[in-house]
């Protein structure tokens, strides 16, 4: 057993294979790609439960263990009610979203916009979009650098370059593809980690009964301040609009042949994302009693103690990679999607309108280290917002809202215009600014509605100035074609 953040040779080894795994798969769908939409798209062709795991991938980073570990190392089951929320975000929005993603027939998330908004909005969207998608993956990098650095001995600063370097070999070289099917990889190293602690843990405190009995009368799904329903309401609220606005998530439902693959996409995404917290939170719980005197700076970190304190030597190897894999599936979909947005909706749209197929992928490659880079240097600056979790809420509350409802509700609602995204925008940012970083007495969930409420009534209050004629003509067209398609064949 080990006792701490100690890695014998065997367990060296494991994380090596790892890395060169994900680096030889990257080399090997390169093949693959042959223009930009491979790069981007994966071509239309990735098979619905590829997207669904690749989604799911997507979506989780060392954040989980981290983060929702704390939640259940002082509060309990109530960890899991958090969590799903990401089960519920991905299923409503299945459900209302799912098929007119499909139809909308899209090289990258926001091409959609200038039919529905006009080309101001499409490139307005576009930058605001990448620089929060940027600032957003800052927190994904720098827990990923976190646990490379715990186990690593390396530098926090050498941990997030090295987690930087091993995503931008594998999706410059093979783009989506590449991020697809390392993605299965992952979640099945992922998954087998995760399916050896959670007995090992259980098993360290004397069963799951000895565990409820142990455990704090407050360790509930509905405890601590975080499982009030005020609470819950907020937060199940903010991840249905980030993760319904997920680059990568759309980028996912796109990638699939027809809109029933979409569909089932989505669907199998949500019920993954139903059970995978039970295996993350749960042993982060029984450490509460089998580790009682954590420090609190130490919280955040129950899940990587039961792993280094429980699992035997290459296990504890399988455990490194299996958390790097969380973050490193998420940060190469975001490295590729936005890079996407880079190439097509900016450079392709403002700088060569006559680029070839060769020339935007080189293009997409070099936007891709561009992305790296910037996500790299941010990442450094984590820690002073207060590490992930608070980081991450503050992030998503300030630029997040005020930039993806625009882009959801738009597939979703006709009267909004142009001038109600930019209103949307102003408005959230400022009310934003003002609940969040300014003191004003209320809780993060009160000012967490209230921007919202904003943000809506910028987005709906634009259309009393008037809608141009080119806007009107565009977003009719397109949703006369999105509405035939809901009631028509499916492609």
């Amino acid at each position: 057993m080990n006792s701490g953040f100690q890695l014998t040779t065997l367990d060296m080894v494991v994380i090596a294979a790892y890395f060169l795994v994900t680096i030889g798969v990257g080399v090997a769908m390169g093949r693959k790609v042959k223009n930009a939409g491979d790069f981007f798209s994966g071509g239309k062709r990735v098979p619905w439960w590829m997207g669904a795991i690749s989604s799911y991938m997507a979506m989780i980073s060392c954040f989980v263990f981290i983060a929702y570990a704390q939640i259940g190392y002082e509060d309990g089951l109530v960890g899991l009610t958090v969590f799903w929320s990401t089960a519920f975000a991905i299923l409503l929005g299945t459900f209302v979203f799912a098929r007119r993603w499909q139809r909308a027939n899209l090289a990258t998330p926001v091409e959609y916009l200038e039919r529905r908004y006009g080309p101001g909005v499409r490139q307005f969207l576009s930058w605001c979009g990448v620089a929060f998608r940027i600032l957003d993956n800052t927190v994904r990098l720098y827990t990923l650098g976190v646990i490379a650095s715990q186990f690593l001995g390396v530098s926090l600063p050498v941990g997030i370059a090295l987690g930087a370097g091993v995503v931008l070999v594998y999706t410059t070289t093979g783009g989506l593809w590449s991020v697809i099917v390392t993605d299965i990889i992952q979640c099945v190293v992922l998954m087998t980690v995760s399916l050896t602690i959670l007995p090992l843990s259980l098993n360290a405190v004397g069963g799951l009964g000895e565990l409820y009995r142990a455990v704090p009368e407050h360790f509930s799904l509905f405890g601590g301040h975080r499982g009030t329903l005020w609470f819950l309401a907020a937060y199940y609220m903010i991840v249905f609009i980030k993760y319904n606005g997920s680059w990568s998530f759309v980028q996912r439902l796109a990638s699939v042949p027809n809109e029933r693959d979409a569909v089932k996409m989505g669907l199998l995404s949500s019920a993954i994302f139903f059970v995978f917290p039970v295996l993350a939170v749960l042993p982060a719980v029984a450490a509460r009693v089998y580790l009682p005197d954590l420090p609190p700076e130490m919280h955040e970190r129950s899940y990587i103690e039961m792993c280094t304190r429980l699992l035997p030597n290459g296990m504890l190897g399988l455990m490194v990679s299996a958390m790097l894999a969380a973050s490193l599936s998420t940060l190469a979909a975001e490295f590729n999607v936005t890079s996407g947005v880079l190439t097509t909706d900016i450079y392709k749209r403002l700088i060569r309108k006559d680029a070839s197929e060769r020339e935007l992928l080189l293009v997409g490659r070099i936007g891709t280290v561009m992305v790296a880079a910037l996500i790299a240097f941010g990442a450094l600056f984590v820690s002073r917002l207060g590490g992930a979790f608070e980081a991450n809420k503050l992030l998503m509350a300030l630029f997040g809202v005020p930039i993806v409802i625009p882009t959801v509700f738009g597939i979703l609602w006709r009267r909004p215009n142009a001038n109600g995204v930019y209103l949307c925008f102003a408005l959230g940012v400022v009310s934003g600014i003002l609940l969040k970083t300014c003191w004003t007495g209320l809780s993060w969930e009160a000012g967490t509605f209230i921007q919202v409420a904003v943000c809506f009534i910028g987005y709906f209050g634009g259309c009393i100035f008037g809608t141009s004629k080119r806007e009107m003509e565009g977003k009719t067209a397109l949703f006369e074609e999105l509405d035939v398609r809901v009631k028509g064949e499916e492609r």
